[in-house]
Formats: C-alpha cells, structure tokens, sequence
C-alpha cells in the first residue's frame, strides 16, 4: 500500500515551496488558455513580450493575494469550503489585475478573456486542492474503522465534522428517525431510517455505532439501543449536551452507553420543597457515609445546603474518599468525618448530641446476600441491632426524623440479610408506635431494589467478565431483579423522608423487572461481542448458569398484596399496613435478645 508517511513528514516551508510552483504553473496555463480559448489561437501573441509582462506582473499579483487570505497556511487533507473562497477572491482579483496591466502595456484583450482567465484559476487551483484532499481522504480511510452515526442532528453533524479530521473512524452512513431527512445528504453522507441498519452494517462491515442523541429521553435511548444490541456492534454515545456546553466534556469523547439507558426509565423532576425539608439550614447525619447509597446521599445532601454534614463510617479509607470527595466542591458547609459503628450506641449518642443532629440516614449495612448468609451473626449485630441502637441514640439525641434505607429483600424474606433487614423495620415501627408520647423523633423506612453500579453490583462484575474474555456468570437464566441508578434512588429516599410522619414504609417506584440473563446477553452485543451457545458455537462470550447462591430468591417483591397507597410523589408509594401490628419494642427486644444469643458463635449457617 502506498505511503503518506515521507510527505507528511516533509517540513511546511518545502509544502508551500511545492503549492507556490504548482500555481505559478497553473496561473501561466489560466492566462493563455483563456487568450485560445477566446480566439482559437495564440501564436501571435505568444512572441510578444508585453503578453509576457503582463502576465508575469498578473501572477506577482495572484500569488501576493493567495498568501494575505491565508491559502498557504491550509493544511490540504484539512482543506474546506473556506479554502475554495480564498482561491475565488485570489482569481477574482487576479482577473482584474489582467485588466489593469493590460490597460497599463497597451495590448490588445478581448473583454471575455478576463472572465474566462479567473474561471479557469478557480477550476485549477481550487479543484486541485479539493481533488488532492479527496484522494488524501480516501487513502486515508483506508485504514479507518467504518461507523454508524445514529441521530443526524446538530450533534450527529458536529461529530461527524470531528471524525472526519481524525484517523481511526470513517463515517459511512447517519441513521435518523425523521422521516423527512430520509435518503437526505449531510456533507456527502447518506441518512437512512432504522430498518436499514442491518443491511448498511452487513455491507460496510461495521463494527462500532455512535450514538449521537445527548437530549433524546431514556425510553427513547432504550429503544434504540434495543435495536443495536441484536447486531454483533459496539455501541458508544456522546457526551450530554449540558456536559458539552458547560465545557466539562467535548463531543469526540466517546463513552460507554450507560447501563441505565437500558432500563429506559425517564428520570422525574423532584419536589424541591421535598428535598430541603430536612436537610437545608439543619444538621445532617448519615451513617454508612462510605458506602454506595451513603456517599451518593451525601453528596446530594451537601449541595441542599446543611449547615453541618456528619460523615459515621466504620471504615477509615471509606471515610477519607467520601470526606476527600465532598470538601473539594468548596461549598460551605461543615462537613465532621466520625469514625464509628452503628453498633456503639454510646458513641452515636455523643456524635448526634455533639453536633445538635435534625436528620439521620441510617444506610449502614452489610447487605450482600451471600457474605451475610456465612456471617449470621454479624449480619444480626450490625443489621437489627445496629439499627436499633442508631434509633435509640436518635431518641436521646431528640433527632428530629430518622430515615432507614431498607431493601425489596425484605419482603418475605428467604435468606439472612432480608431477614434482617426486615426485623429492624420492626424495631423500627415498634419505636414509633412512642411517638409523642415518649419521644420527639419520626422513624421511617424507605424500601426500593438493586442500584446500579454500587458494590457488589451485577454490572461492574459482568463488564469485568467481558473485558477478561469470559465467561459471565449468571446463577439463573430466569432470575429476574428491579434496578435503580443511585442519583435517583438517594435523591427519592431524601424526598419520601420528608413526608414521614411515624412509622412510615415508602416503596420506591423500580420500573420494571429486568431478567439478568438478557442483561448478560445485552452487554455483550453492546461491546461488539457475540455470545457464544449452541446456536452459535464461534462467539465470543459464553454465559455460565451457576446456580442460585444461598438465599437468593428468583425474584424480589417490593411489596406482600395491594396494600400500598400513592403519595405526592410519583415515583414513592406508602404501605398503608403495619408491618407487624401486634408488636411493641418490648416484643422486638426479647426477640433480639434470643437472636443474638442463638447466633453469638455462628459462623456460617446452610
């Protein structure tokens, strides 16, 4: 294959050495085709050396214009529009300098042959460059990955200005939804509608397709990417639009689809009063602050305004990353790292007392279903007793409103964590039923699914297992789960704590359920993988059904019946029942207390 390498390795000022001869060439060739041209001959003329004059001084002219509007700093395989408007103003100035000089010697011009003279510069110095770019170009291509662009938009034509300048993708066709730009060309490229994906991937080989799309919805982005994932491509999408403008991202820097696109969940404006309730101008704490919903509920709370931030976490690096986080943003606000557990109630007691506490998010936890089924005993002291002794501190603290993140594993419980889980909504709702009466604080509870992306997640693990080559492990082809993103999950469980009034269970709105093997599946094709199985024994990535671990459930419930009421929020409903009516804190105590004794020295229970 032919090289480029020894040309653009040549220094400029040898480059534009080379374009200055090339239009002197074509400058003398414009003049006396232009003089043949007009009168079918140019012998007599040739010999007279006042042509020669005039076309000498014609050419000073031309070459002194081409290098004030800059023609010679354009760097040919760059070369645009802008360029053949230089070389029209050089020609149409050099047209009226033929006038001029041949006014000034005296000799003989026909008045078309100055129209004909810049004519012909034009089509030889301008269609020169544009062909030796187009050339340049498809040398170029050659080596290029071909690309879809889905959207052909405002940002679908600035992406594909961008790509155009680079050397590792070439654009072969834009894919949009209207109609009205069907078989429509945007600087030479096609548009097509979606039903011709497969056929344009199939020819062009393609093997990436960009989503250029920053401010369609998630439903619609769902659907597309939907669409994409039955095809063997790799799928990659622009940056947001607010990301771009705000200058925090340009648009060529490609990035994974977000899982999240997948779920197709639009996201719901949140109730500003909501959100402040609690939070702005109040002392805020949030045990678990290290964790993934404890620090995303931190750094929502911090830019709602507390006056102080209470960071409790157990774990010392967990504390310095969220701590570290949070005071880079600058705002002002005292944010208190403490270093404790749940479990010290003495010590839960100073810090909510020391810092004047109004509001408690008790997101600590050990919540892996699978650690917690061979942990029973510490699943039990951290879980119930954790967050019994967190309330209780509450209560002599006079905290205002304590808020539990709870889990749809809750619901009918089948391994240890749920179980746990599920007990300290009891004790919970047994503290509650004193409320007013013994104490000042509203205990509520807030269940909702899986979040994505936070530890233990299914998505981080599986893009592990295809990044590695595979296999991606999945313990049951039909296991089912609800997923959330954590922005929404903290941003709904700050909202639905403030309308607790005692003992309140808020369930958050999931969605629907999606099936992780199709998730698997989804993955896969969306890296430009294909999954390997019987009806494809050659692909890339093969899915391995484990089996279900201890404790886990095919499916997760949100809620036991229709015993469920809406709120004034959309996305957060209340039960309207009583987890446990019958019991008080005297019940949950003695029920603890046999717990606890059964499982001091557990270890791991089958």
């Amino acid at each position: 294959m032919f090289s480029l390498d020894p040309i653009w390795a040549m220094p400029r000022p040898a480059k534009r050495l080379v374009s200055v001869v090339v239009d002197i060439t074509f400058i003398f060739i414009a003049f006396w085709a232009a003089f043949y041209s007009r009168l079918g001959s140019i012998e007599p003329y040739w010999l007279d050396i006042e042509y020669w004059y005039v076309c000498f001084a014609v050419t000073l002219v031309t070459l002194l214009t081409f290098i004030n509007t800059g023609l010679y700093r354009a760097i040919l395989r760059y070369l645009s529009l802008k360029a053949v408007v230089m070389v029209s103003f050089g020609a149409a100035v050099s047209g009226l300098s033929v006038v001029l000089f041949s006014y000034y010697f005296q000799i003989f011009l026909p008045r078309s042959v100055p129209v004909i003279y810049a004519t012909f510069l034009v089509s030889l110095c301008g269609g020169s460059r544009l062909l030796v770019r187009f050339l340049v170009s498809d040398l170029l291509a050659t080596g290029r990955s071909p690309v879809l662009i889905y959207g052909a938009g405002q940002s679908g034509r600035q992406l594909y200005n961008v790509l155009s300048q680079s050397d590792e993708y070439r654009v072969v066709a834009f894919i949009d939804d209207n109609r009205k730009m069907h078989k429509t060309a945007i600087q030479g490229v096609t548009v097509y509608r979606r039903k011709y994906v497969p056929r344009l991937i199939e020819k062009h080989h393609v093997e990436k397709v960009l989503l250029a799309m920053p401010m369609a919805s998630r439903s619609e982005r769902k659907s597309v990417i939907e669409l994409l994932s039955a095809y063997q491509v790799e799928v990659m999408t622009i940056p947001n639009l607010s990301d771009i403008v705000n200058g925090e991202l340009n648009i060529d820097q490609l990035k994974e689809v977000a899982i999240e696109d997948l779920l197709g969940r639009d996201a719901v404006a949140p109730n500003k009063c909501l959100l402040e309730r609690n939070i702005t101008s109040k002392s805020v704490m949030v045990t678990g602050a290290g964790g993934s919903i404890g620090s995303e509920l931190c750094r929502q709370i911090l830019n709602l305004q507390p006056n102080t931030l209470v960071l409790f976490e157990a774990s010392e690096y967990s504390l310095y990353r969220i701590e570290r986080e949070l005071r880079q943003v600058g705002l002002a606000v005292n944010i208190v790292p403490i270093l404790g557990n749940v479990q010290n109630q003495s010590r839960l007691t100073q810090t909510m007392s020391a810092f004047g506490v109004d509001t408690v998010y008790h997101a600590a936890a050990y919540k892996h279903v699978p650690l917690v089924e061979y942990n029973v005993a510490e699943g039990v002291q951290n879980n119930i007793l954790g967050t019994y002794r967190a309330a209780k501190a509450a209560i002599e603290a006079n905290v205002s409103s304590f808020v539990l993140i709870s889990t749809d594993k809750a619901v009918r419980p089948t391994n240890v964590m749920g179980t746990t889980k599920r007990l300290a909504e009891l004790g919970l709702q047994a503290l509650a039923k004193g409320y007013k009466s013994e104490h000042n604080t509203v205990f509520s509870m807030v269940r909702f699914g899986n979040v994505l992306g936070s530890s233990g997640s299914v998505i981080p693990l599986f893009k592990a297992q295809i990044a590695k080559g595979g296999p991606v492990t999945v313990t049951h082809k039909d296991i089912i789960r609800y997923f959330m993103t954590i922005p929404e999950a903290a941003q709904l469980v700050i909202q639905a704590g403030a309308m607790a009034k005692g003992g309140d269970v808020f369930v958050l709105d999931m969605g629907e359920p999606v099936r992780i093997s199709e998730l698997a599946k989804n993955l896969i094709h969306l890296s430009g993988l294909e999954v390997k199985d019987e009806r494809h024994p050659d692909g890339d990535i093969e899915i391995l059904y484990t089996g279900l671990r201890p404790g886990e459930k095919l499916f997760e419930e949100l809620l036991i019946g229709d015993s469920v009421s809406n709120t004034s929020h959309d996305r957060i409903m209340q039960h309207r029942r009583s987890l446990w009516g019958r019991w008080n804190t005297n019940s949950y105590l003695t029920h603890c207390r046999k717990l606890r004794k059964t499982t001091t020295n557990m270890v791991y229970v089958s």
